[in-house]
Protein backbone atom coordinates (compact mmCIF):
# COMPACT_ATOMS: atom_id res chain seq x y z
CA UNK A 1 0.00 0.00 0.00
CA UNK A 2 1.67 3.44 -1.31
CA UNK A 3 1.73 5.95 1.50
CA UNK A 4 -0.49 8.61 -0.56
CA UNK A 5 -3.06 5.71 -0.07
CA UNK A 6 -2.69 5.03 3.02
CA UNK A 7 -2.92 8.51 3.84
CA UNK A 8 -6.70 8.85 2.36
CA UNK A 9 -7.79 6.09 4.09
CA UNK A 10 -6.90 7.04 7.17
CA UNK A 11 -8.08 10.43 6.82
CA UNK A 12 -11.70 8.62 5.78
CA UNK A 13 -11.46 6.58 9.05
CA UNK A 14 -10.82 9.83 11.27
CA UNK A 15 -14.53 10.90 11.96
CA UNK A 16 -17.04 9.46 14.07
CA UNK A 17 -19.84 9.83 11.64
CA UNK A 18 -17.84 7.58 8.81
CA UNK A 19 -16.63 5.25 11.77
CA UNK A 20 -20.59 4.57 12.41
CA UNK A 21 -21.24 4.35 8.83
CA UNK A 22 -18.38 1.59 8.52
CA UNK A 23 -19.95 -0.24 11.49
CA UNK A 24 -23.28 -0.18 10.37
CA UNK A 25 -22.79 -1.25 6.73
CA UNK A 26 -20.65 -3.72 7.93
CA UNK A 27 -23.56 -5.01 10.42
CA UNK A 28 -26.12 -4.48 7.64
CA UNK A 29 -23.73 -6.06 4.82
CA UNK A 30 -25.57 -3.67 2.26
CA UNK A 31 -27.79 -0.41 3.32
CA UNK A 32 -29.03 2.11 1.69
CA UNK A 33 -28.30 6.19 1.86
CA UNK A 34 -31.34 6.43 3.85
CA UNK A 35 -31.22 3.47 6.05
CA UNK A 36 -27.58 4.76 6.80
CA UNK A 37 -28.91 8.30 7.38
CA UNK A 38 -31.49 6.98 9.88
CA UNK A 39 -29.31 4.65 11.64
CA UNK A 40 -26.59 7.28 12.30
CA UNK A 41 -29.41 10.19 12.58
CA UNK A 42 -27.80 12.88 9.84
CA UNK A 43 -29.43 14.30 7.37
CA UNK A 44 -29.44 12.49 3.61
CA UNK A 45 -27.17 15.31 2.69
CA UNK A 46 -24.95 14.69 4.79
CA UNK A 47 -24.44 11.18 5.01
CA UNK A 48 -24.25 11.51 1.14
CA UNK A 49 -21.15 13.58 1.83
CA UNK A 50 -19.40 11.23 4.25
CA UNK A 51 -20.47 7.92 1.94
CA UNK A 52 -18.62 10.13 -1.00
CA UNK A 53 -16.09 10.22 1.34
CA UNK A 54 -15.46 6.62 2.22
CA UNK A 55 -15.93 5.80 -1.88
CA UNK A 56 -13.75 8.23 -2.97
CA UNK A 57 -11.08 6.48 -0.22
CA UNK A 58 -11.93 2.34 -1.78
CA UNK A 59 -13.89 1.93 1.71
CA UNK A 60 -17.15 1.31 -0.38
CA UNK A 61 -18.47 -0.14 -3.19
CA UNK A 62 -21.91 1.53 -4.27
CA UNK A 63 -24.76 0.16 -6.84
CA UNK A 64 -27.44 2.27 -8.07
CA UNK A 65 -31.09 0.46 -8.57
CA UNK A 66 -33.55 2.46 -9.84
CA UNK A 67 -33.86 5.95 -7.65
CA UNK A 68 -31.86 4.16 -4.80
CA UNK A 69 -27.84 4.07 -4.20
CA UNK A 70 -26.47 0.84 -1.91
CA UNK A 71 -23.52 0.75 -0.13
CA UNK A 72 -21.43 -2.27 1.35
CA UNK A 73 -18.14 -2.52 2.17
CA UNK A 74 -15.37 -2.83 -0.77
CA UNK A 75 -14.23 -6.38 -0.49
CA UNK A 76 -10.16 -5.30 -1.64
CA UNK A 77 -9.44 -3.07 1.19
CA UNK A 78 -5.86 -3.02 2.31
CA UNK A 79 -4.95 -5.00 4.76
CA UNK A 80 -3.62 -2.56 7.26
CA UNK A 81 -6.83 -0.71 6.81
CA UNK A 82 -8.88 -3.94 6.73
CA UNK A 83 -7.44 -4.37 10.85
CA UNK A 84 -8.98 -1.32 11.60
CA UNK A 85 -12.57 -1.79 10.11
CA UNK A 86 -12.77 -5.38 11.74
CA UNK A 87 -12.78 -4.00 14.97
CA UNK A 88 -15.90 -1.98 14.47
Amino acid sequence: MKDKELESNLKALANRRRLSILRFVKKSKEASVGDIASEIHLSLKSTSRHLSVLFSAGLLEREQRSLQVFYKLDPVIAEPIRRVVSTL
